[in-house]
């Protein structure tokens, strides 16, 4: 068998994810926060009243984890926890109006940090790598890659 011309894909993919991530770390710590904080704040963007086991699932965190962060968010006056009336069981979280102030800033941190990962990309590249990525992710998990979004 030749040697191969190039480094394997998942050692490239692995230290470029590596590299993305520890700068998109730095942003938000620039910023004020942290990407498990940024997660969170994110999700409930989306998803204005959530319980903390949706909320768990939609960051991809355990349940104790979560529990963690949202005391901490909690204690500093991100967000709300409060029984659901329908369900004692389920704690409902929302984020509070300095949780919205501070998702605001990060989400510019955010972009600023999505500008610099696109700088020297053209928009068709950008789709094309999207796509190869999906791609990659579903060569994993036997799941179909998404269509790509196509900008007109």
């Amino acid at each position: 068998m030749p040697p191969p011309t190039t480094a394997p894909i998942g050692v490239v993919l692995a230290r470029t994810a590596k590299t993305a991530s520890r700068a998109f770390d730095h942003a938000l710590t620039a910023a004020g926060s942290s990407q498990p904080i940024w997660q969170i704040l994110i999700s409930l963007k989306t998803t204005p009243v959530a319980n903390q086991r949706e909320l768990a699932d939609a960051v991809g965190i355990q349940g104790a984890t979560l529990t963690h962060h949202l005391n901490g968010m909690e204690t500093t006056g991100l967000v709300t926890r409060r029984r659901d009336p329908d369900n004692r069981r389920i704690h409902v979280v929302e984020l509070t109006d300095h949780g919205e102030q501070l998702f605001h800033q990060l989400a510019t941190a955010a972009i600023a940090h999505d500008k610099r990962l696109r700088a020297g990309f053209t928009d068709d590249e950008i789709t094309t790598l999207a796509g190869l990525l999906h791609r990659l992710a579903a060569n994993l998990t036997d799941q179909p890659a998404p269509e790509p979004i196509r900008r007109e």
